[in-house]
């Protein structure tokens, strides 16, 4: 009781929270962390190249939808060429159906990126965009990239309490992931790709 008299009203894990709020200006509000169907944790946005090599990554709370996250982690892509500026857009994109809505397909249309992302039932067909099933098929390497990086042990169980560190803890994997590639066989004599992919995970 005598404690709680002289405390300043404000519960001590919120403190700790705006403590490093204000060390970290980049940190959310919410620490990346949120409830949903999964139950609480994160989830990351993630897209790959066509072999399934990442290529942006961001981490949100996992309540928030897909859709939300779409144009930042498409703006985090930069892939080095050989000569010029880095390459920003592919020539298409496969996504479920989490990022089948009208802004995002107009967004595509504007950067001229072919849109390879199945409609839902109460969508309008649209025959300017139709759907290639053969093309979405080539999804699953995004699938594949996620397994992956839930079989490190600190990703499929976030022990940091920022999102800053846990989303360095994914940037670490995807570096340990181009390392694996590149010391492989398949990285000699491949072009690069003009196809990405898509994805989230909780």
């Amino acid at each position: 009781m005598h404690r709680r008299e002289f405390d300043s009203g404000q519960p001590r894990r919120s403190r700790r929270f705006q403590k490093s709020l204000a060390r970290y200006p980049q940190e959310p509000q919410d620490h990346a962390l949120g409830r949903s169907r999964g139950g609480f944790g994160s989830k990351f946005h993630l897209v790959t190249d066509g072999s399934g090599l990442p290529l942006a990554i961001e981490v949100s709370a996992g309540q928030c939808h897909e859709s939300k996250w779409f144009e930042p982690v498409m703006n985090a892509v930069r892939i080095p060429q050989l000569t010029g500026r880095p390459r920003t857009r592919p020539g298409a994109l496969a996504g479920d159906k989490g990022y089948s809505c009208k802004w995002i397909r107009d967004w595509l249309q504007q950067h001229k990126i072919r849109v390879v992302i199945p409609r839902k039932r109460n969508e309008l067909s649209d025959d300017r965009m139709a759907f290639n099933k053969d093309d979405y098929r080539r999804r699953c390497v995004v699938e594949c990239c996620i397994g992956w990086l839930k079989e490190c042990r600190r990703i499929a169980t976030r022990y940091e309490k920022l999102a800053i560190n846990f989303l360095a803890m994914l940037k670490l994997a995807m570096i340990e992931q181009y390392l694996r590639y590149d010391c492989s066989d398949r990285a000699s004599g491949q072009s690069p790709t003009k196809w990405a992919k898509t994805g989230d995970s909780p």
